[in-house]
Formats: structure tokens, C-alpha cells, sequence
């Protein structure tokens, strides 16, 4: 298996728009194979975010984007096109963002655009999340929110990369997150890539490392916040917050504004995608839910591009950009 280089992580290798197609890096099949997948339609693009092709919040409302501006430019009918991407995944509310930014001009313009201002947020974010890291942290980190989740960069994988290049990171452990083992596949991925020290743990070793005092803060991204500050993020998330609160540890969430969702009040009305049972075991009965919510009152701060927000949420959130 090659070594990965940091271009690996360029955000026109992880998604982008071509003539007669959107180009995504097919995480499926990461880190053993590099392969490009072309979606020549809203159709064939919706079964890539179904299926995990390209993933993460942020990342499947760039693609949805791009998506949008190719049923236009190929002549296909727009409203088919939106709600096709649109009921592609339900619980990140990136993708319908995007796509109602991309309504009023659906061009590939606006959609570069949409790319380009998300990657720029997850610099400035991550800027903003560093401060919250002290010297020689040991971080933990759940799922995948790196470049490959986010068009670029990253969101709580650039704030650990924005820590390192200060000199303030001596580890990171990478919970493998299970069933599909984001972490293990794509976070340890991307932080070998950066030369960023790195350790895969089980998901049950979490607590282990916080109670042995390995773990200096925990820092994740959301796929939806709610406007109470509740946040859904992959499963597994919500029992890493609980764990940190016993151990007096920062529990950090880094998401862009994309991600926060004012109309939904709580995390109780967040939709929670069930995927098939299969991921799990293919033999057994099984329950998969992809995400679970985390409520505020366990979230030391939420970090987005406007800053470093604290509870009360519903008061300190700023509502959601705008691309220009």
C-alpha cells in the first residue's frame, strides 16, 4: 500500500466537476486503493452518497452542488435532479444547504464557489479550535472530519492539524468507529499523510485511555446541530461526551455554519439515518443507526468559522452563511 501525500487531501482530488461528470475519490476504497469514481448524474451521484463513495457533512453538499450544476448544464430537469440528491442521505443538513444555495444560479460557478468557501471556513475553524488545545495534547477523535469529509482541510481533523503545525499535538488517537471504520480507514489516512503521530484504538478503548489520563481533549465534527446546540455526529459520539464529562476532559465539537440546522429546535427532531444491518453482520439481526445526538450541556464548545461559541447555544450560534 503506497504511503499517502498531503496533494491526496487537495480538494479537487477528494471532489470535483468535469464536463460530463462529478469526480469523487471513492472512499470506499480507502486506504488500500486510490480510484476516482465518475457520477454522470443526479442518479448515479445520490448512490454515491448513499453508498459511502463520498461522505462526510460537508463533502456531500459540495458534491451535491456539483451535482445540481451538471443536471444543468446537461439540460435535466433541476427539480428531479434536487430531490434526488437531496433524499440521498438525511441526517447532515449540508446536503439540502447546499442544494437550496445552488438553486437560484446552478451553475458550475456557484458551486466552485460553495467548495471553495467551505474549505476556506474549515481554515478558519480550525485556526479558532486550536486555541482550545493545550501544549502537547494527547486528542481523541471519533469518525472521519478531516479533508476527505469536507472538500478540504478538515473540520475537527483541521483543527488537529492546525494544533500540530503549532507544535501543541503528541498524539491523536483515532477511535476506529465501527461498523465501517471511518477512523480506522480515513482519519488514519489523512493524519498519516500529514505526519501527524497517530494511534488507531478500538472504540471500547476510549475509556480506558481517559481513565489512564492519555486524553486531553476530545474533538469531533457534527453532521447537524440543532439551534439548542445538540449535535448529531456518528455513532458512538454521544457515549464519547459522557465518557469525557466523568473524566473532566473537553468534549469539542468543530462543524462549519453549513452545519447548524435553526429550524430544528433539539436534537429530538434531528432525523437519525438506519443503514442496512449487513454493515454490521451479515449473518445476524442487527440495528444500525449511523448517527446519535449529543445534548449540549456535555459540549464544552462548538467551534465554527465565526469563532468559539459556549453555551447557551441557542443564544451564541450564529445562523448559517451564506456563499457569496
Amino acid at each position: 500500500m503506497p504511503r499517502p501525500a498531503p496533494r491526496d487531501l487537495e480538494p479537487e482530488r477528494i471532489v470535483r466537476l468535469e464536463d460530463d461528470a462529478v469526480v469523487v475519490l471513492d472512499q470506499r476504497r480507502l486506504p488500500d486503493e486510490m480510484v476516482e469514481l465518475r457520477c454522470r448524474d443526479a442518479a448515479e451521484l445520490a448512490d454515491a452518497i448513499r453508498t459511502l463513495a463520498v461522505r462526510g457533512a460537508p463533502a456531500i453538499g459540495i458534491a451535491a452542488a456539483y451535482g445540481l450544476a451538471l443536471a444543468a448544464a446537461s439540460g435535466h430537469d433541476l427539480d428531479a435532479a434536487y430531490e434526488t440528491l437531496a433524499a440521498s442521505r438525511p441526517t447532515a443538513i449540508n446536503l439540502r444547504w447546499a442544494l437550496d444555495e445552488m438553486r437560484p444560479d446552478p451553475t458550475r460557478e456557484r458551486a466552485e464557489r460553495i467548495h471553495h468557501d467551505e474549505v476556506a471556513r474549515c481554515r478558519r475553524m480550525g485556526a479558532y479550535a486550536a486555541d482550545l488545545v493545550p501544549p502537547g495534547a494527547r486528542i481523541l477523535t471519533h469518525c472521519n472530519a478531516g479533508g476527505l469529509a469536507t472538500g478540504g482541510y478538515g473540520s475537527a481533523v483541521g483543527a488537529i492539524r492546525a494544533a500540530w503545525e503549532r507544535g501543541g499535538v503528541e498524539q491523536v488517537w483515532v477511535d476506529e468507529t465501527r461498523p465501517l471504520l471511518q477512523g480506522a480507514r480515513l482519519t488514519a489516512f489523512e493524519l498519516e499523510a500529514l505526519s501527524i503521530p497517530y494511534a488507531v484504538i478500538v472504540d471500547g478503548a476510549a475509556a480506558s485511555r481517559m481513565a489512564a489520563g492519555e486524553v486531553d481533549i476530545v474533538i469531533t465534527g457534527a453532521d447537524r446541530i440543532a439551534a439548542n446546540g445538540d449535535s448529531a455526529n456518528k455513532i458512538g459520539t454521544y457515549g464519547l461526551a459522557v465518557l469525557a464529562r466523568h473524566h473532566g476532559i473537553p468534549f469539542v465539537i468543530v462543524a462549519p455554519t453549513s452545519t447548524i440546522d435553526p429550524g430544528t429546535a433539539s436534537g429530538a427532531a434531528i432525523p437519525i439515518e438506519e443503514r442496512d444491518g449487513a454493515e454490521v453482520t451479515p449473518r445476524f439481526a442487527a440495528r444500525n443507526p449511523a448517527f446519535d445526538v449529543t445534548p449540549a450541556d456535555l459540549i464544552a464548545a462548538i467551534v465554527t468559522e465565526e469563532g468559539v461559541h459556549r453555551a447557551p447555544y441557542a443564544a451564541s450560534l450564529p445562523v448559517p452563511v451564506r456563499s457569496r
